[in-house]
This record gives C-alpha cells, sequence and structure tokens, in this order.
C-alpha cells in the first residue's frame, strides 16, 4: 500500500510517499480501507518533530480518516466488514489502509461524505467539548474565535452561534469573515487592519465573556485584554507555532479563567461523555444544523500541497487527502 511514511524528523516536504507493507491485523481491531484523510497542523508538527507526541519510528503521519471497514479481527463485535467509519488514531492515517482499535471508531451517517467524515471529528468534537463541558456558558453571552476560518475555529462558530452565544470572529482576510458569517458569526474583526482588543470593546461595551484561541502567538494578549471580569479564556492550541507567554496579572486584575481545552486526553478519562458528544454531533448533522466545510481535497501523493496550504493559512475549513 501507499503511505507517508516518517523516518526521520523533518520539514513536511522532505517527507515522502512510498510502497509499504500493509500492517498486521491485531486484536481488538480492525482493517480500515481509507478513502480520505484529514490534514491538522498537529501532523505537521510531528512529522517535524516539534509536537508534544513524538512516536517510534517509522510511523505512518495522519491523525484522523474515514473509510470503509474491509476486515474485523475475531473478537470485535460493535462493527462489521461494509461499515463507514470515522476513526482517531493519532498516526497511520495517510495511507490507502490502516489497522485501527475498533473500540475507536465513529459510525458515520449515510449521508456524510467520506471527505466530510474525515474532517469532521476533531474539529467538532474539540469545539464541542469546549462549550459544552468546560467554557460553562450562558446563552446571551458573547464568545471571541480567533483564527475562526480555519477548521477548529469554524466549528467553533458553528456550534457557538447555536448554542445560543453571540460570536465575534477575528481572521486574517475579508474573505475569511465572509465565511464566517455563513456559519453565524454576528461580527467580524480583521486582526490585520483592526485592533483586537478595541473592536471587541467596541462590539461589546464591557468586553467578550468567553475567548476560543487555537492560534496563540502574538493576538493572545490582545484576545486576553479583551475579555470583561470573570471572563474565560479557552486554550485549544497553538496553530500560529509559537506558545505565547502572557502577564499573569491580568487573569488577576479581572479575576479571568483560563481553560485548557486537551479533548484527545479528556476522552479515555470520561469515555461515555465522548460517546454522548459524539452522538449529538452526528445527530446536528442529520438535521441539517452543523454542516462541515471542505476548503480543498489532495491526492495523498500531494499532501505537501495540502500542508502547505495549511501553514500559508490558506485554508477555510478543513483539507483532506483522498486515497486511489
Amino acid at each position: 500500500m501507499k503511505a507517508l511514511m516518517c523516518k526521520e524528523f523533518a520539514p513536511f516536504n522532505n517527507h515522502k510517499v512510498i510502497e509499504v507493507e500493509a500492517p498486521a491485523m491485531k486484536h481488538g481491531h480492525v482493517r480500515l480501507k481509507i478513502h480520505a484523510a484529514g490534514v491538522n497542523f498537529p501532523d505537521i508538527l510531528m512529522v517535524q518533530g516539534q509536537y508534544q507526541i513524538k512516536p517510534p519510528f517509522p510511523f505512518i503521519a495522519g491523525a484522523e480518516c474515514a473509510g470503509e471497514v474491509i476486515e474485523t479481527a475475531d473478537d470485535v463485535t460493535n462493527v462489521k466488514v461494509g461499515d463507514r467509519v470515522a476513526a482517531l488514531p493519532g498516526v497511520g492515517c495517510f495511507a490507502e489502509e490502516a489497522v485501527i482499535p475498533a473500540m475507536g471508531l465513529v459510525p458515520i451517517s449515510d449521508k456524510m461524505s467520506y471527505e466530510e467524515a474525515a474532517g469532521f471529528v476533531m474539529v467538532y468534537a474539540t469545539s464541542y467539548h469546549a462549550l459544552k463541558d468546560r467554557a460553562d456558558i450562558r446563552a446571551g453571552e458573547t464568545m471571541l474565535v480567533l483564527g475562526a476560518a480555519g477548521g477548529v475555529g469554524l466549528t467553533a462558530v458553528e456550534l457557538g452561534k447555536k448554542m445560543g452565544l453571540n460570536v465575534i470572529a477575528a481572521a486574517s482576510t475579508q474573505e475569511k469573515l465572509d465565511i464566517c458569517k455563513e456559519y453565524g458569526a454576528d461580527h467580524g474583526i480583521n486582526y490585520t487592519t483592526e485592533d483586537l482588543k478595541a473592536r471587541v470593546r467596541d462590539i461589546t461595551g464591557k468586553g467578550a465573556d468567553i475567548v476560543y484561541d487555537p492560534v496563540g502567538d502574538a493576538f493572545a494578549e490582545p484576545a486576553l485584554r479583551s475579555l470583561k471580569w470573570g471572563g474565560r479564556y479557552l486554550v485549544i492550541g497553538f496553530a500560529a507555532g509559537q506558545i505565547p507567554k502572557v502577564a499573569f496579572n491580568w487573569m488577576l486584575l479581572k479575576e479571568l479563567d483560563v481553560r485548557g481545552i486537551h479533548w484527545g486526553a479528556w476522552i479515555p478519562k470520561n469515555p461515555k461523555k465522548h460517546i454522548e458528544n459524539m452522538t449529538e454531533l452526528m445527530a446536528m448533522y442529520e438535521k441539517g444544523e452543523i454542516k462541515p466545510r471542505i476548503s480543498g481535497t489532495h491526492k495523498l501523493e500531494n499532501f505537501a500541497d495540502a500542508m502547505t496550504a495549511l501553514t500559508e493559512r490558506k485554508v477555510m475549513g478543513k483539507v483532506v487527502l483522498t486515497m486511489g
């Protein structure tokens, strides 16, 4: 089978898709014929040795995918051959096949394309966990979303609006802000031409109740300072590449909460809650209440083009790889 094999840490465009042996079946696992795989910033960081998780070499890159079950181990009872599923094993997805733990599979709607499914689980489940389980949201509150047109940011806009929040989308171009408006944003801030903190104050009067930050870097401080008394700052990730350093006195002066969101680590500690969240998200999709946005698709061999689009901030929604 073809796969993006990582034999050493290096810039992402130094890696290659090569022919490798298909992985052997294991107890409790299934063999998945992968149709599409979502591309995320952690995938780029991982192959470059910049992610907190460093798999042993050699490893196949790619955290999430969707496809068809083509083989099951004898002890697997929750899925069968022919089932359409999404998976988030963390590695192994940038390939034509993968052997994946059966208990981690998510059945997907017949209405959902493999491309949509490949870009669904990580971003929607992260945002839903952040807003439902961590943010203590109340209807009518205001949330500022940084990187709002990106994969995870756009789901925060969409879900935040559905959950009764007033949403301020912050992005780098008017085109991206227009997409955010389509997904429910009440206001937009172009943070390449506008003062983020000042605009939030202009819109809200007293400041935002919640900041949703998957970006980090230089935007963290003005976003933190835009919060009102008792506001909550949700740390989702660091897509800009730099982990921000902020002064603790800002948290003290306005009794702010900074809340980390580590959805992947939360799942094994709360498996039933995770299943509940995914069931609710799939129900929303079935009803047409949420709609994944695929920014672009690339063949597996052209993975570097997809990763370049991410690093150059050209993606609005999710970018996916297709196999075959």
